[in-house]
Parts: structure tokens; C-alpha cells; sequence
């Protein structure tokens, strides 16, 4: 019980540190804009869902291991995600530019 309770506490704030990146930051959604900032080196730290499948989750995990970038692996599925993200519509993959206000990239890789 004490292991869930941590594990909800810190998904509430990887959400409420997401919603102040959305409100004041710069992001792209997406698996394949995803792969294009990480690819352009503008990429501060990625965000993938528990449920993406294993061959996109791979290669974008190499794609961040050559360009020295930040990998968080989210633990609700692609429609959690996107919930965070305040979209109505499943979020695989999602990578941060800039995380305005947000403490986000410092915080992640502690996790």
C-alpha cells in the first residue's frame, strides 16, 4: 500500500509539472515530431507512454541515448498522457523544447 501511494503522489506531480510546461512552455506531440526535434537537437527531455509499442519505444530511446537527451518513461498509457497534456485525444509520445516555469527537465532524471 505504501509503494502505491508513493507512486500516485509522484505521477500528481510529473502532471502538475507537465500542465505548467503546457501552459508556459514549448512542446511537440507526437512520435514523429518527436523524432524530428530530437533529430534537430532542440530536445530538452522526452515523455513516452507505458503503452507505446516496444519498436517505436526503442528507437526513440537510441535516437535520445546519441543526442544526450532526458527519457521519461510515463507510467498511465497514452490516454493518461494526453489527459496530463490537457488534449482530448492519446499522446504516445511527447518531447519538451523548453520547459518554461516548469522544473521538469531538473526533476526527471532524480526519478
Amino acid at each position: 500500500m505504501v509503494a502505491s501511494k508513493k507512486t500516485k503522489k509522484a505521477m500528481e506531480s510529473i502532471n502538475s509539472r507537465l500542465a505548467l510546461v503546457m501552459k508556459s512552455g514549448k512542446f511537440t506531440i507526437g512520435y514523429r515530431s518527436t523524432l524530428k526535434s530530437i533529430r534537430q537537437g532542440r530536445s530538452k527531455l522526452i515523455i513516452i507512454a507505458n503503452n507505446t509499442p516496444a519498436l517505436r519505444k526503442s528507437e526513440i530511446e537510441y535516437y535520445c541515448m546519441l543526442a544526450k537527451v532526458g527519457v521519461h518513461h510515463y507510467s498511465g498509457s497514452n490516454i493518461d498522457l494526453g489527459t496530463a497534456c490537457g488534449k482530448y485525444f492519446r499522446v504516445g509520445a511527447l518531447c519538451i523544447t523548453d520547459p518554461g516555469d516548469s522544473d521538469i527537465i531538473r526533476s526527471m532524471p532524480a526519478e
